[in-house]
């Protein structure tokens, strides 16, 4: 696919996505950005942050403005595994046994406050989120395509809350924080209200589709093999570094590399560039490290560590 063909089909669907999620979701473009790229690189979003900052808000956004089948359920401690997959049932009439879907059979599912939930139902979604199926007795149910998981959860010490496992948390191809508005942001949401949500303002511009069009074009960005070598850089530098236990699974290069490409393609380049791996670099990568105790005695941070990392990897140079 060359860099013409990709600015032609895909970046007016891009673009249309992403002006429409504006329009509810005030303030945060690089948000709303980064969450389309993790779409495009059929990943999943965690959004981990504290109540009231639009996390709900940014699902549902792009639900609209993508035309995507969308279901939301909040993750509650009585929330069942077959509440997320679904279940069979004897049908007396026919005498046979049928499946009834759960939430997750949709193209869009919000799991609101995932870490308020069971482990045992936050597992519920590996199969879904790595497979995109589920089975259920035994029986395998695939889901639609495309299918995405944009999931919620609080700070870990707010009441009811509890850690994600690693295993989950990896299924996540980011992990993005939405923040406080800056003030002239807060007052133009303050002004929005005014008249209502805004979320009713945003028109449908895309469709499955396009999202797979997208999807299908992001595969095909070119990735030159000393780029390859700066991913790889990257996730052994987190492995050997001193202030990290646990660092990037193969899983998480995997992801480092798709996320690459998604930036690519949104940019309108056909081809990766080291400054789209830093772009995303710290998104897909800071919540599948675990710091060790010595450094998180010492108030040290991910962000922190995966800064140092990034300064100290060098960038190969790409002819352009």
């Amino acid at each position: 696919m060359t860099e013409q063909t990709i600015r032609a089909d895909v970046m007016p669907i891009a673009n249309g996505i992403i002006d429409e999620v504006k329009k509810a979701v005030i303030g945060k473009d690089d948000i709303i950005i980064k969450s389309l790229l993790a779409i495009i690189a059929r990943g999943h979003i965690l959004l981990d942050d504290i109540p009231g900052v639009g996390k709900t808000t940014l699902a549902v956004a792009f639900s609209k403005a993508m035309s995507l089948d969308y279901k939301r359920m909040q993750f509650t401690p009585d929330v069942l595994p077959a509440d997320v997959t679904g279940f069979t049932v004897y049908n007396k009439q026919t005498g046979s046994f049928e499946y009834k879907p759960g939430a997750a059979l949709c193209s869009l599912f919000l799991a609101d406050e995932i870490n308020r939930t069971s482990s045992k139902t936050q597992s519920a979604l590996l199969e879904a989120m790595e497979e995109g199926s589920v089975t259920v007795d035994g029986v395998t149910h695939t889901l639609p395509q495309p299918f995405t998981v944009i999931a919620t959860q609080n700070p870990i010490g707010s009441v009811g809350t509890q850690m994600l496992p690693e295993s989950q948390l990896d299924r996540f191809i980011v992990r993005l924080t939405m923040g406080y508005p800056d003030l002239d942001s807060e007052v133009a949401i303050l002004k929005s209200k005014e008249g209502g949500s805004r979320s009713a303002e945003i028109a449908s511009v895309a469709k499955a589709e396009d999202i797979l069009l997208m999807q299908n074009a992001a595969d095909e960005i070119f990735v030159d093999d000393l780029v390859y070598k700066y991913i790889a850089s990257i996730a052994a530098a987190t492995r050997s570094h001193p202030q990290i236990k646990l660092g990037l699974s193969p899983r998480g290069t995997v992801a480092l590399a798709s996320m690459s490409k998604a930036a690519a393609l949104l940019r309108g380049r056909s081809y990766v560039i080291p400054e789209d791996v830093k772009f995303i670099m710290g998104d897909v990568v800071t919540h599948r490290i675990l710091l060790s105790a010595k450094a998180k005695a010492a108030g040290v941070d991910t962000s922190d560590v995966m800064r140092d990392i990034s300064a100290r990897t060098p960038a190969p140079k790409i002819k352009i």
